[in-house]
């Protein structure tokens, strides 16, 4: 136990001269009064927290209560900030951790692509059966814009600062006056990061979120997926010599939604889409030319000494660069003249303005690749192999994953939309008055007509609605952009709702419209994907899928997009209809069943996993995840959503990005390539799981959708009202202006339950199930358990996400929002029925993994709790008694600006809350 403690010492300091510095700036701005105030409040909570002084509860609401609103915004923002600091300090000894273990020449940790290179070697895994793996894998991180991310790029501007400062602390063994420097470096930091509003004015629109989704790209993904690439290739040469010299293929791929998901969102729309691809464009454009300059200065080799290719000579000799000085220097040449190509090429994707072109632009990202592998090959020819293995091999690396678009920018609708623009499409044309109302059959029928026919639906001489403008805008968008952009900037469109073969169908139609799909063949352009998202739909999805590779039409439309079809399942909205247990069930056997209906039809399945940043959302570590699938759904492909702040979490600081990007794709190919107890499906398991699914899924439904007004409690007890004012996301918290859970985003809903600090989206229903299989098996019930716990990936990972959410809620917290309820029965009868439950779930979950306590196999997250939430409490209270004012019709703004800062702090200090 001292060596783990003395392995957090560095931790422990950080965090302790962050609060000091912190702390110091705010005596400095704010005056003793306040800085002792916030000191009060801490003190007070932490007794509140620990359960030790019976007083604490009573004293601390009246601290709060008696607080200015000039009091409040600075306590608030003072725990707030500390949270985002002590984030920071975690980060940094995470690095300092891994850094440690591979200084020490340790055993390769879990979720690195090295241990798991030395796993399929011990396997017996030979290069043939790799290069397989590698020639038709595809692992795609696919970043989503949601209403949870809280973070200004200004703020997280000056947190990178800090976590750099610490860095140098750590690894640079200072002289006195360098510390000195960077103690007043990190005081100013500190300092900015005050007298910086944490909060945005105005709510984001797309094309911020767009811009905000680009800078991950500086961040992490241009320099660390390169460098991934480049690793794994000198790790595989460095075990086996046949390796050497093997480029592998380009199987990490990046996918974004920022711009292209319209699914109730009224603000996407063709312009936004063409921005989205614009941006994109001209960041990683830049990219290249940054690069090719900076190659042009390092490439000084003189022709008087090393011979060159007849291309690069070429190349050169193209170039406009008439400096005498670099006339014996063809490299140099050739990379200036390549880097006024890159520009004329942003000049012209860019839409210029008609400003001359200093060189004709690339025609295509292949072309642009074509000039550097011409470099490289000369390179390597004349001596200079060296020298190709640096800035070159990351840039050549970087033009393979991006392209000229940066990132695949996937459409997305609801099956609604499709369903009600098709119908007017069809009345116009004369060819179905009525088609809303057809049964299944009929609408297969009629479809696949459509799709024979070159005729177009879409009339110039007739007006349509604003609906159906709006979508066929978008998608001759996309056609064009298509062709701009290059053929991998739009490749996906995901139908959200997805209940029937015909939705599939629909799409294809409406794709034929802009061009997307053609009747000879026919044939697509895109892959077209339904999302199966309630529990219904999860059941319903297997069949439909295997009605649909019945059609006669739908067969030609799989051999243009090479026998491959992509199903995305939802964790979210399954979650909000069914709770934690049944969803993840539910998913487990929609993927189980697709894997056999796809083989049985000779279709390879690629499943495209709707995951959020919390369990309620499907949330929590991504490697034991993607190694809990079952049997043959991973398969060397795998796409998944990263949203709302784990974002930034995962991909703000690159050394942590690519520790994420590395278990993505070690997971991947050890489900694919590695026996693993994922695929365990035992009948007895099987058996066991229905049997809690049945009765988790009746406690949750009984309580959020059988309660009488539990819709009254929801909106009282939580924030989710208030949510609507921070200027957070650009997307409406509901599909419709009911407060009916029904109607509810399920982004809202867990981020809800996350604030007040009940997270009952992540464990409700577990406890009662696991207390009724008790019953109703004794003994060996929980021996069969506890066998599943030990044996089975799937249900460990669900435990251990459990213990996860669990310990991250606080019913004396929670008892306190719950006081918001006016109506008391309703109260009373909703929060008892809530803290029982609880108390049954630790109960249930500790009897089954036998643990004294929580996290008591996960003693890192423990860790950060006891760091972190002493801290956090504060502004749960600070917010419960804003809520009290606001709500009471004190209209002060201090007062909303309150509320949001206290929404953006304890987001930060939960940090997977959405």
């Amino acid at each position: 136990m001292q060596q783990a403690l003395d392995k957090d010492a560095p931790l422990r300091e950080d965090i302790r001269l962050l609060g000091r510095v912190l702390g110091e700036t705010v005596r400095g701005q704010e005056g003793g009064e306040i800085y002792t105030l916030i000191e009060r409040v801490r003190q007070t909570s932490l007794r509140f927290h620990r359960g030790e002084d019976p007083g604490a509860r009573a004293e601390l609401e009246g601290i709060l209560k008696d607080l200015s609103r000039h009091g409040t915004i600075q306590t608030i923002r003072a725990f707030s900030y500390f949270s985002h600091l002590a984030n920071v300090a975690e980060d940094q000894h995470h690095i300092r951790r891994s850094r440690a273990h591979l200084t020490a020449s340790s055993e390769p940790r879990n979720g690195s692509l090295r241990r798991t290179m030395k796993r399929l070697a011990r396997e017996g895994v030979d290069k043939e059966r790799l290069e397989e793996t590698f020639a038709d894998a595809l692992i795609s991180p696919v970043l989503t814009a949601h209403p949870t991310e809280v973070r200004r790029k200004s703020t997280l501007e000056r947190e990178r600062e800090i976590a750099a400062l610490l860095v140098a602390r750590d690894r640079g063994h200072l002289s006195p006056d360098e510390l000195a420097e960077n103690d007043a470096a990190l005081e100013r930091a500190v300092l900015t990061l005050w007298q910086t509003s944490i909060l945005r004015r105005n709510r984001l629109g797309v094309e911020d979120e767009v811009t905000n989704g680009i800078a991950y790209y500086d961040y992490t993904f241009l320099s660390e997926l390169p460098r991934l690439y480049a690793a794994l290739e000198d790790d595989l040469a460095a075990a086996d010599p046949e390796w050497e010299g093997v480029e592998l293929p380009s199987f990490f791929r990046m996918g974004s939604w920022i711009g292209g998901d319209r699914d109730g969102h009224p603000f996407v729309t063709a312009d936004v889409l063409r921005e989205a691809l614009a941006r994109q464009s001209d960041r990683i454009l830049s990219h290249y030319s940054e690069q090719t300059q900076r190659l042009a200065l390092e490439l000084s080799l003189d022709e008087r000494i090393v011979s060159v290719s007849d291309e690069v000579a070429a190349l050169a000799e193209r170039s406009d660069d008439v400096s005498p000085h670099r006339q014996g220097e063809p490299y140099r040449r050739a990379f200036v003249g390549m880097s006024a190509r890159l520009e004329a090429t942003r000049a012209v994707l860019g839409e210029s303005d008609g400003v001359p072109l200093p060189r004709e632009a690339y025609a295509s990202a292949e072309a642009f690749l074509a000039d550097l592998d011409a470099i490289d090959k000369s390179l390597r020819a004349n001596g200079s192999a060296l020298l190709a293995q640096g800035r070159l091999r990351h840039l050549r690396r970087a033009v393979k994953v991006f392209g000229f678009h940066l990132a695949s920018l996937d459409l997305r609708q609801n099956s609604d939309v499709h369903a009600r623009v098709l119908a007017e499409l069809l009345a116009g044309a004369g060819v179905a008055d009525n088609y809303e109302d057809l049964p299944e059959e009929a609408r297969l029928d009629l479809l696949a007509r459509e799709l024979r026919t070159p005729r177009l639906l879409c009339s110039p001489f007739l007006d349509y609605s604003a609906e159906t403008a709006k979508e066929l805008d978008i998608l001759r968008t996309a056609a064009v952009m298509r062709t701009r952009y290059g053929a991998k900037s739009i490749v996906n469109y995901v139908i959200s709702k997805a209940d029937a073969a015909s939705d599939v169908l629909e799409v294809a139609v409406l794709l034929k419209e802009v061009g997307l799909a053609r009747p000879a063949g026919p044939s697509l352009d895109l892959n077209i994907v339904p999302l199966f998202e309630t529990i219904a739909d999860l059941r319903a999805g297997p069949a439909i899928m295997d009605q649909l590779f019945q059609l006669p039409i739908y067969a030609p439309l799989l051999e243009s997009r090479d026998r491959l079809q992509e199903v995305m399942l939802g964790y979210s909205d399954s979650n909000k209809d069914g709770g934690i247990l049944t969803s993840r069930w539910e998913v487990f056997k929609a993927e189980t069943a697709m894997v056999d209906v796809f083989a049985r039809n000779g279709v390879k399945l690629r499943m495209f996993h709707g995951r959020g940043g919390s369990v309620g959302r499907g949330g929590g570590p991504s490697y034991e995840a993607i190694l809990s699938q079952p049997a043959g759904s991973v398969h060397g492909t795998i796409r998944i959503t990263e949203q709302g702040e784990v974002i930034t979490g995962k991909y703000s600081n690159a050394e942590v990005g690519r520790r994420n990007l590395e278990a993505l794709a070690a997971a991947t190919l050890e489900a694919t390539l590695l026996p693993h107890d994922g695929n365990d499906t035992r009948p007895e398991f099987i058996a066991a799981m229905d049997e809690l699914s049945s009765s988790a899924f009746r406690t949750y439904r009984s309580l959020v959708y059988e309660t009488e007004n539990f819709e009254e409690y929801f909106w009282s007890s939580t924030v989710i009202g208030e949510i609507a004012n921070l200027n957070i996301g650009s997307r409406p918290a509901s599909r419709t202006n009911s407060r009916a859970i029904e109607h509810l985003r399920a982004i809202p809903w867990v981020f809800g339950w996350a604030q007040c600090r009940v997270m009952l989206p992540g464990w409700y229903g577990f406890g009662s199930a696991i207390s009724a299989y008790l019953d109703a098996h004794g003994e060996e019930g929980l021996t069969a358990l506890q066998t599943m716990a030990r044996e089975w990936a799937f249900f460990r990972v669900l435990l251990s996400n459990l213990d996860m959410v669990l310990s991250k809620t606080d019913m004396a917290i929670a008892s306190r929002y719950a006081e918001l309820v006016k109506d008391k029965a309703l109260r009373e009868e909703v929060f008892g029925r809530i803290r029982a439950e609880w108390q049954t779930t630790v109960s249930m979950l500790l009897k089954v993994t036998g643990h004294q306590e929580l996290l008591g196999s996960n003693p890192l997250l423990a860790r950060s709790i006891r760091n972190r939430f002493p801290y956090l409490d504060p502004m749960n209270h600070l917010q419960i008694e804003l809520l009290k004012r606001h709500r009471a019709g004190d209209e002060d703004d201090r007062v909303i600006h309150g509320i949001n800062l206290t929404i953006n702090g304890i987001a930060a200090g939960l940090r997977n809350s959405g």
